[in-house]
């Protein structure tokens, strides 16, 4: 049979072929078979299961031998004989060296076989002793795994007596050479499998033998407090800690600190190993013995070893504070070394590791109660944890995604955002407060998404309907006039009155200016404590606020007449050429230029246009096309001259009657924030209705602003095309402040010398984006990202004249390549409503090419710095200059707190009943019985720009 079965398995038969000739030479087994051919079979088994060349050879070997032992066991009893187990673990088999792991699987499995066979009880005196043998030569971690699994299915084979304590010393030994040479995670788990399952041996000897529990624990020690430099132990030691039973801690602790023999250069590196066992990531109960030891130590009045330790040892105990899985202890051993720490605060003031604000709040958000996962949980049971991005959204409280993206928008305007939240507004009821509190439950709350509705009540345009889609820029406009003039009303106010006292300046002084009538406003702002800059600007005006000049040179007389007014944002309009179907006029009605009595886009529902539904083939099959024109296109365009002609001509008051005229529009103020607006909707005549401009409009990351110094007069333009007369939609927001506007008029002797223009860098912040095909529907989302007056690059001022472009394609070509080599893919966010998730530039920049209804609105850029020149500084506190987020005052952590604490008890009190109701929720709500094909600017549950949207528990007010 033995020849069979040799001459079949190394044959070039079909698999199929020689298993079914395995199996009856398996089921001969039943049959009387001789002892010799018993034994010729038990051999070449085990030459199969040792040396077989294949996994089929050794798998033959297995299965044979196993059926035939089960019948035969008399005969392999004989056949695994002390002689061969013996030749086995001292001399290998064949070509296999005595420690291969093979050899230990197939005394393993042999043993199995004999389980119940008084031949184990025969081969146990021979396997205690060489066991016992093989510790000694300190095998690796994976022999000596292999042997504390033989020892735990067959513990009659354990030393026994004195060679028992002799055995766990030599194991206790080997363990401190245990070294771990894994580089990738699965070698690391097994590694960590192995030492545990040699730790768990030891567990049942010490249970089954108290008396080997001592020396193997004085073993330990004498190996940890080892000050031989050139030996350091393994810190798989560590798993052993959690096998010595805690009742111990008190006799053990005495016996050592009281020992005169124990040097403390010895118990100073005995603590010091301790601690390192810190981050053995299944050990327990370190903590306890560590904490125990040094107690002890101060017991004794051994302060010089408690010294030595924590300075040693602090900075490595605080970095195991990012890991979760040995964090718990380590902390318990931090704050027992730093409060004992009491006679230096050296402790205190080591270098420790500074992590950024962004990881700071990563590893917040990850210890949050709100943040922790349960396997038990699933579907709605679970708790809505806040976005991976740290960010928090808004709820959208009924067509209110206007309001929403122009905050986050602001939000992410890093030093628009530290000046607001470091105004002392204490105890005022002001748009600013509001603003300030809303911005700091964006940036502390542990909701996911914030409730803002005391801030809409309190921001709303009067004209605005509740319920209805509004324009975002309409808002965004109104927003910044309503802070400005609350801050000159309180200015003004402050100046007439008497000087209060210090203590009540901020509440009483407040309350008292937000009750004068204000135009166009409900309530004064602050006392402004960055106003010190002595320039007498509000913080609008500081961070969003522009000059712009206009001049009118008179092309008869060639007089000029000039003016100067401010501006916080720019209306950029489309040329008729660059627009697909819209005449010159249409541009005139654009939503811009709509009066707040008119409304800008009253009387739509953003979530209408969900409902409005193109062919799914018809979306996917238009090609993504490449932007014919960009944002630099559009502010040359708004900067070109003008020829007034024809019903537009200018009233020349030299000439005194109507006249040909040249109109210059230049920027002479750059702002902090440029807040550029694309007027995407035109009126059509044929229809009266807006129509809303889909062009594809490039939006470079970096852009450079032409800038006029004050003093350099306007150069007259060798254009006289009557083509230029067309540029007639490029308005601006008329001032409100008459006493802003300056008006010089000049002769014509005038200089008409070249004016240089210095180019201004500018680098994109955030970017509204509207998804709709009108103004009356849709729905908006913002990009943004945090972005201060030193990011993106440092240019150097240049010149140019006016004669060439404002705005070169070369340059913000280059620029965009210095600018986006270091970005990130997480740098950018999507903000749509409720939900928050990373994005990056070329997600924004392809928005409109992958979902042609989804166009860039609004956007902001901030200036950047530029080499010699002033750029505007961060908020003070308490006189110092921030570079970095402002300390949150005592009035607005209390209210998060208070929210916070309110917020985990809904959680707790919604999962309670979610769990009542668990059988009846199938599925998350789906709003109108929307589809899955909507768009990702739609403000269906899909969302904008594939930013999601909201289901019924995310859209929950608390």
């Amino acid at each position: 049979m033995d020849k069979i079965l040799e001459a079949l398995v190394s044959s070039s038969h079909p698999l199929t072929v020689k298993r079914a000739i395995v199996k009856k030479v398996m089921e001969a087994a039943e049959k009387e078979v001789t002892e010799e051919q018993c034994q010729a079979l038990y051999h070449l088994t085990t030459r199969l299961i040792l040396q077989g060349e294949d996994a089929f050879q050794r798998q033959v070997g297995l299965q044979v031998q196993e059926a035939y032992a089960r019948y035969h066991r008399d005969e392999f009893a004989r056949f695994f004989s002390k002689e061969f187990v013996l030749g086995l673990l001292q001399q290998g088999y064949g070509s296999l060296d005595c420690r291969d792991p093979a050899i230990l699987d197939f005394l393993h499995s042999s043993l199995r076989l004999l389980i119940s066979c008084p031949a184990v009880l025969e081969l146990a005196p021979l396997l205690q002793t060489e066991v016992l043998r093989i510790i000694c030569e300190r095998p690796e971690p994976a022999t000596c795994a292999k042997l504390a699994t033989i020892l735990t299915d067959f513990p009659q084979c354990v030393p026994r007596e004195k060679a028992g304590v002799l055995f766990c010393q030599q194991l206790v030994r080997t363990f401190a050479y245990f070294n771990c040479p894994a580089t990738e995670e699965r070698e690391l788990r097994e590694y960590v499998t192995q030492v545990t399952r040699v730790s768990v041996l030891l567990q049942g000897i010490w249970k089954a033998e108290p008396a080997t529990l001592l020396p193997s624990l004085q073993e330990v020690f004498a190996i940890i407090s080892s000050t031989d430099p050139s030996f350091e132990p393994s810190i798989a030691l560590a798993s052993l800690v959690q096998h010595i039973p805690l009742q111990m801690i008190t006799v053990l602790i005495k016996s050592l600190t009281t020992d005169q023999n124990v040097k403390d250069a010895s118990m100073t590196q005995a603590l010091c190993r301790m601690i390192d066992w810190l981050s053995w990531p299944l050990a327990n109960h370190v903590d306890t013995w560590v904490i125990a030891l040094l107690k002890g130590l101060a017991a004794v009045q051994k302060f010089t070893i408690l010294i030595d330790v924590t300075l040693l040892k602090i900075e490595q105990v605080f970095n195991r504070l990012w890991y979760p899985i040995v964090r718990q202890g380590a902390l318990v051993v931090l704050s027992h070394m730093l409060l004992s720490f009491q006679h230096s605060p050296e402790a205190f003031h080591l270098e420790l590791p500074k992590p950024n604000e962004e990881k700071i709040k990563f590893f917040l958000n990850q210890s949050a109660w709100t943040s922790q996962s349960n396997s038990f949980a699933s579907g709605l049971l679970k708790i809505t944890g806040k976005s991976e991005t740290g960010k928090t959204g808004l709820v959208n409280l009924g067509n209110t995604c206007y309001m929403n993206s122009i905050i986050q928008i602001l939000f992410m305007a890093t030093d628009f955002r530290r000046h607001v939240m470091s105004l002392h507004l204490n105890g005022s009821n002001t748009l600013m407060k509001k603003l300030q509190l809303l911005f700091a439950f964006l940036a502390h709350t542990q909701r996911a998404a914030y409730s803002p509705r005391s801030f809409l009540e309190g921001s709303r345009p009067p004209w605005f309907t509740a319920g209805s889609q509004q324009d975002c820029s309409e808002y965004l406009r109104f927003l910044l006039d309503r802070l400005h003039e609350e801050e000159k009303t309180l200015s003004a106010f402050l100046v007439t009155s008497p000087k209060p006292e210090p203590a009540t300046t901020s509440a009483e002084t407040l309350n008292n200016a937000a009750s004068q009538p204000v135009a166009d406003s409900q309530s004064p702002l602050h006392p402004e404590p960055v106003a010190a800059k002595g320039d007498g600007r509000t913080l609008v005006e500081r961070m969003f606020g522009g000059r712009l000049s206009t001049a009118i040179r008179c092309l008869q007389c060639h007089s000029l007449s000039e003016k100067e007014e401010p501006f916080t944002d720019l209306s950029l309009a489309f040329c008729p050429s660059m627009s697909k179907c819209h005449g010159p006029n249409d541009e005139h009605k654009s939503s811009s230029s709509v009066g707040p009595c008119q409304g800008a886009v009253n009387g739509g529902s953003e979530s209408s246009e969900g409902s409005v539904k193109e062919g799914a083939g018809t979306r996917m099959e238009r090609p993504v096309v490449e932007p014919t024109l960009s944002v630099p296109d559009l502010v040359d365009y708004f900067l070109a001259p003008e020829i007034l002609e024809n019903e537009n001509c200018y009233f020349c008051e030299r000439c005194a009657s109507l006249q040909r005229a040249e109109k210059v529009m230049q920027v002479v103020a750059a702002p902090e924030y440029l807040i550029l607006t694309l007027l995407r909707f035109s009126y059509d005549a044929t229809c009266h209705v807006r129509r809303k401009i889909l062009d594809n409009v490039g939006i470079p990351l970096h852009m450079s602003l032409p800038l006029r110094q004050h003093g350099i007069s306007v150069t007259s333009s060798s254009s006289d095309s009557p083509e230029s007369g067309e540029n007639l939609a490029k308005k601006l927001k008329p001032s409100q402040k008459e006493d802003g506007m300056t008006e010089n008029r000049t002769n014509s002797e005038s200089n008409d010398s070249d004016s240089e223009m210095l180019s201004v860098p500018y680098v994109l912040s955030s970017v509204v984006v509207h998804s709709g095909m009108s103004s009356e529907s849709g729905h908006y989302y913002s990009y943004g990202r945090n972005v201060s007056n030193t990011d993106g690059y440092v240019a150097h001022p240049s010149s140019k004249s006016l004669e060439s472009s404002s705005l070169s394609e070369s340059s913000t070509a280059s620029q965009e390549e210095m600018g986006c080599a270091d970005h990130k893919s997480t740098d950018w966010f999507l903000f749509n409503d409720s939900r928050v998730t990373f994005t990056n530039s070329e997600s924004l920049r392809n928005v409109t090419g992958r979902f042609p209804k989804d166009t860039a609105y609004v956007l902001i850029y901030r200036k950047q710095e530029v080499s010699g020149q002033q750029s505007n500084p961060g908020p003070v506190v308490n006189g110092s200059r921030l570079s970095g987020e402002p300390p949150l005052q005592k009035e607005l952590m209390d209210a998060i707190t208070k929210d916070n604490k309110l917020f985990l008890q809904e959680q707790e009190l919604n999962a309670r009943a979610r769990a009542l109701q668990a059988t009846s929720a199938s599925c998350s709500f789906r709003p109108n019985g929307s589809d899955d094909n909507e768009p990702p600017g739609s403000c269906g549950p899909s969302g904008g720009g594939g930013g999601g949207g909201f289901n019924t528990i995310s859209r929950l007010v608390f």
